[in-house]
């Protein structure tokens, strides 16, 4: 995969605006008013290690061993998973990846920016994350399990591949209760600033 230059000087005019909206700390999302750019006061980030603040139970670390990860084999079903529409994933309150979104993010894994990182059972998808890669960020824009654990299974497994790949940033954008338990800490917008803009001169391949 290109580096981040490559996004934000990409020949697709869609492609290239949403990159540069994403290095500035923006992301994408439809609140029932049409697709658009948001930002947020504080970031959620992901340690990408043990050593640095990532929490792995116990249950967690027996459990992953019941997973496969995989990466871009099945990025239509990881969308319709994260949007409560696959079979076996939890409804959702509220649907901020709307039909247009959809199509935005497939559009966008056409062109190269836009991944799924998945985690399979018995040969069924079982899990995964839905984001964006851009330098040495990972943005992770959703999630979802069909499988007890398998959204943080997922989560767990990206960060190892993060990190061997060369990443230095996983962004979860929003804390919540769900990732909290496994480590997810808060910065503000002003100190993710200048450590994403570090991250996006990274050439890293996802």
């Amino acid at each position: 995969m290109p580096g981040a230059s490559f996004f934000l000087n990409h020949p697709d005019p869609f492609t290239r605006h949403t990159a540069r909206w994403y290095a500035r700390g923006a992301f994408l999302m439809d609140n029932g008013d049409g697709v658009r750019f948001y930002g947020v006061e504080n970031r959620a980030l992901v340690p990408l290690t043990e050593e640095d603040g990532l929490h792995v139970s116990r249950r967690l670390k027996r459990d992953l061993k019941h997973f496969e990860p995989r990466v871009d084999t099945a990025f239509e079903d990881v969308v319709r998973g994260c949007r409560g529409r696959l079979p076996g994933s939890p409804p959702r309150d509220g649907e901020w990846i709307s039909d247009e979104l959809s199509a935005i993010y497939e559009h966008l894994h056409a062109t190269g920016l836009s991944h799924s990182f998945e985690v399979w059972q018995d040969g069924q998808l079982a899990g995964g994350v839905l984001g964006i890669a851009l330098g040495g960020i990972f943005f992770a824009e959703s999630k979802f399990h069909r499988v007890t654990n398998a959204s943080k299974a997922a989560l767990i497994y990206l960060t190892r591949h993060l990190q061997k790949q060369g990443f230095t940033v996983l962004d979860a954008q929003i804390q919540n209760s769900h990732i909290a338990t496994l480590g997810v800490y808060e910065i503000t917008s002003e100190e993710f600033e200048p450590l994403s803009q570090e991250a996006l001169k990274l050439d890293v391949t996802f």
